[in-house]
């Protein structure tokens, strides 16, 4: 057997691990699709998407937002589906009630299991991006599906109805929204202020954690949340445990944080493909 035929073989679609994710398009390239695909490939997983919306979108905020139909996102998942072995699957920004109906439908229908959900619904500063409708359907339809979900401060407060603001509200919050149905909860701490900046809280029913990674002080954080939820099922997709999917995944994102990209006139997004730039 040639080295060509050896590597022909080792890459054959069977042993290379697939992912999926189910977001929005940021034409800015610093979250959504774009840093999802990218996440992917870090990892050397093969990156499916699902656009469920397009963005006019750069450093400084966003301009336009089309969402695409349910059909759409319905068919762009099933094209995949029938044609394609995904191990893990991530949703990120899914815009609308009828969007977040579809999807958590099709990933019924389709007995996804390793599904990570991102649950967009307010940003880490506050500010809310879905109506009252559709965050119920997230609560009620999307998070029993979830394997990890891994909401910000403000998302977690949506979901446990509670206010947060100590190591002791996020350990509380957590088990709150791990009995909406989720499996595993990951409530993050970029929103928190003080020495919880860069702590996260683990629950999985049975181990409470709190996990902590060394703080980056940069402006240049856009993309983050898209980063770490996609760096988990990417990890799922390569066969880690659902905690160490999530350990791992915030290491890549914390060292993403120190490459961070310095683009445009506002915040940039995280650097990727932090291994090239070391190379430069």
């Amino acid at each position: 057997m040639t080295d060509q035929d050896k590597y022909q073989d080792k890459y054959q679609s069977d042993n290379v691990p697939i992912a999926m994710t189910i977001a929005g398009s940021d034409s800015g390239g610093g979250a959504g699709i774009q840093a999802d695909l990218r996440t992917f490939a870090f990892h050397c997983v093969h990156g499916t998407s699902v656009l469920t919306c397009i963005t006019a979108q750069n450093t400084q905020g966003v301009t336009r937002v089309d969402a695409m139909s349910a059909q759409a996102v319905a068919a762009q998942f099933e094209a995949v589906m029938v044609d394609m072995r995904v191990s893990a699957i991530k949703t990120g920004m899914l815009l609308n009630q009828e969007i977040i109906q579809i999807t958590a439908k099709k990933l019924v229908a389709f007995g996804c299991g390793n599904v990570v959900v991102d649950p967009v619904m307010v940003s880490r500063v506050g500010a809310k991006l879905l109506d009252d409708d559709a965050i119920h359907a997230m609560g009620d339809l999307l998070l029993p599906i979830a394997a990890i979900a891994t909401p910000n401060r403000y998302e977690a407060q949506i979901l446990a109805e509670m206010e947060i603001h100590t190591l002791a509200d996020m350990q509380a919050a957590a088990q709150k929204i791990y009995k909406l149905g989720a499996r595993s909860v990951l409530i993050k701490g970029g929103g928190m202020t003080g020495d919880l900046k860069a702590v996260d809280v683990w629950f999985d029913g049975d181990r409470l954690e709190t996990l902590q990674t060394e703080a980056i002080d940069t402006i240049h954080t856009h993309g983050t949340g898209c980063t770490l939820s996609a760096a988990i099922a990417a990890n799922l997709a390569l066969g880690k445990p659902n905690l160490q999917a999530v350990q791992d995944a915030k290491v890549y994102v914390t060292t993403a944080l120190k490459y961070a990209l310095a683009i445009g006139k506002g915040q940039g997004p995280v650097g990727h493909f932090f291994p090239l730039q070391r190379l430069r």
